[in-house]
């Protein structure tokens, strides 16, 4: 674990964090402990969002570096740990939402868990997940959204894949800023996710 890292990460020092990214991978440092210490940065500034210390920009900004930071590491994993996939998760933000750094948040930690994922996107049509559900097979999928009028685009969501006949091949999780468990039973979903920690703990539940 590099705490420097970490705490730089969590403090948002954008550039500073970049500079030690590049450094450690210039000194062939393990890739997977990158990711593995930028996600331990995430929880940290989801916690401070959760005390109001942070707002939604700031949100937004450590997103940006986590992407970064992913576009740098995760090509030095292919011919690694990357190969070892656990399972398939395809995710997307609802129709009519076009939040995603939950979603990303969430994309990101089941990616560096060893998690084969299929990112939709946001402003999803149920269509498209029908589609890309019969494509890519998924044992999971999870419906983000961050505003109230998600729950009815969730609704319809899992009410087309069940009308498809797709529903018993999978588990469905919800997750997002309005979310919890009455949404969860409104949608008709497995399960609600109150975090990227929780939403990856029920697909080592449900991947085994």
């Amino acid at each position: 674990m590099n705490t420097n890292l970490i705490d730089l990460m969590a403090d948002l020092k954008e550039e500073e964090v970049y500079a030690l990214v590049g450094e450690l991978i210039g000194q062939g440092g393990d890739p997977m402990a990158i990711l593995d210490d930028a996600r331990s940065a995430m929880e940290t500034v989801g916690k401070r969002f959760e005390t109001e210390e942070y707002f939604i920009p700031d949100l937004v900004l450590a997103g940006e570096i986590l992407n970064n930071i992913s576009d740098k590491v995760k090509p030095l994993l292919k011919k690694g740990e990357a190969a070892q996939k656990k399972g398939k998760v395809l995710i997307g933000t609802v129709a009519g939402d076009i939040h995603d750094i939950g979603k990303d948040i969430v994309t990101f930690m089941l990616d560096v868990n060893g998690f084969d994922v299929l990112d939709l996107g946001i402003n999803v049509p149920v269509q498209t997940f029908l589609d890309k559900i019969k494509e890519f097979q998924p044992q999971v999928v999870g419906l983000s959204g961050f505003l109230t009028l998600a729950f009815d685009s969730m609704e319809k969501t899992v009410r087309a894949i069940e009308e498809a006949g797709l529903r018993d091949k999978m588990k469905i999780m919800i997750g997002g800023g309005q979310m919890d468990d009455e949404v969860r039973k409104f949608a008709r979903a497995d399960a609600y996710g109150k975090d990227a920690a929780a939403a990856v703990n029920l697909c080592k539940e449900w991947i085994s």
